[in-house]
């Protein structure tokens, strides 16, 4: 059985004209066939020295795969590479993007944690599309189970409705897909998307404005948010501790690992439209899969990279206990995880200045934009 759920009266479009996608490397919600989404970037394999420490490979994704797939897109659709889809109409561009929430479902059936999964839904598609300067104006879903448990799939619509609250944005509609035998008793899955506008002459570009000696600003996560949770939870099973034990070194503040792992992804569509409307912001870079170390240069122009100062930020509790029981490597750390900053943004010096200054937003001044390529830790 499949059943829509579709909002009346939806908006018109108009002529089409462009292109982006933008992806990540994740493993799939269910295990033989992995899941891998592209990117137009050059993925590299990710490797741990001597073997000691445990990697992302190790946890099912394939690079390689990852590679491959990448080479066979850009053949047949070159243009592909940004966090959103762009596509002209009108005086601007209606901007699109779309995701899921990856294995941290998995982690939400082991804790019976459903109400705050949508939320993670709307944050990784409105927080690609604002990268661009858009705002987000609608969101659709996807939700797809063997046997509709309807009070469990109504938690999750809730959530998905406040992530679109805290978007400023509207739940047009969705999809309810009831497919026997799919899926496993009490499991489901989740994808949606959303649209937003931006004004031609307020498309936030990287690449056609970033220079040598801008201010990389890194505004704060929540948490592991909904990438490399393949990986997270290949390190739970090695640190023989479960998710209703208490997460090690929180500074003596109570939180079980599972209730830290589930904490919602922030949804920053808010908090980055306002700081845009002051001026001075050139890039921004939503810290999902490849970390600091494939997504930032994403926004850059040739021969640009990254300087990043890896003591100016408070990295979040929970990738220190990661890192510690997976005895995973910082390399690998940096390219997998967002390690506490779930969003940079590339701002002249003077916006840098007034951002930091003002004491309701909490950002810190995670780098700065130097000649050369990728991203140096310093």
């Amino acid at each position: 059985m499949i059943s829509s759920r579709v909002a009346p009266s939806p908006p018109s479009v108009a002529s089409p004209t462009l292109f982006l996608r933008r992806t990540n490397l994740r493993s799939p919600p269910r295990t033989p066939a992995a899941t891998v989404k592209y990117q137009r970037l050059r993925l590299q394999p990710i490797m741990s020295g001597g073997g000691k420490g445990l990697t992302y490979k190790d946890a099912g994704v394939d690079i390689n795969a990852g590679t491959e797939l990448v080479r066979r897109i850009a053949k047949m659709a070159p243009e592909i590479g940004g966090f959103g889809g762009l596509y002209e109409h009108g005086d601007g561009y209606l901007v699109a993007g779309t995701d899921g929430v990856g294995t941290k479902l998995k982690l939400a059936f082991e804790t019976g944690i459903h109400h705050t999964i949508g939320i993670d839904l709307v944050a990784m598609s409105v927080n690609d599309i604002i990268t661009s300067g858009a705002k987000p104006l609608f969101f659709l879903d996807y939700f797809a189970t063997s046997k509709l448990d309807v009070d469990l799939a109504e938690k999750v619509i809730k959530g998905i409705i406040d992530g679109c609250k805290q978007s400023d944005c509207v739940l047009l509609g969705g999809e309810t897909a009831e497919m026997p035998d799919f899926y496993a008793n009490g499991e489901y899955d989740l994808s949606g998307f959303a649209v937003g506008f931006v004004k031609k002459d307020s498309v936030i570009d990287g690449k056609k404005n970033i220079v040598a000696g801008d201010i990389l600003i890194g505004l704060p996560s929540s948490g592991v948010h909904s990438n490399g949770f393949s990986l997270v939870r290949r390190v739970l099973a090695k640190s023989g501790l479960s998710l209703s034990d208490q997460l090690p070194g929180n500074n003596g503040k109570p939180i079980t690992i599972g209730e830290a792992l589930m904490t919602p992804t922030v949804i920053y569509v808010k908090q980055v439209l306002d700081i845009i409307s002051k001026g001075g912001v050139k890039g921004i870079a939503h810290i999902t899969g490849g970390g600091f170390t494939d997504n930032i240069p994403r926004i850059f122009p040739d021969g640009l990279g990254a300087k990043i100062f890896t003591n100016s930020w408070e990295v979040t509790p929970v990738f220190h206990w990661l890192q510690q029981a997976g005895a995973i490597e910082d390399a690998e750390m940096r390219r997998t995880f967002n390690m506490g900053i779930g969003m940079v943004l590339a701002v002249t010096k003077d916006a840098a200045n007034r951002i930091l200054a003002d004491s309701s937003v909490v950002a810190y001044r995670i780098g700065e934009v130097v000649h050369g390529e990728g991203v140096i830790f310093s």
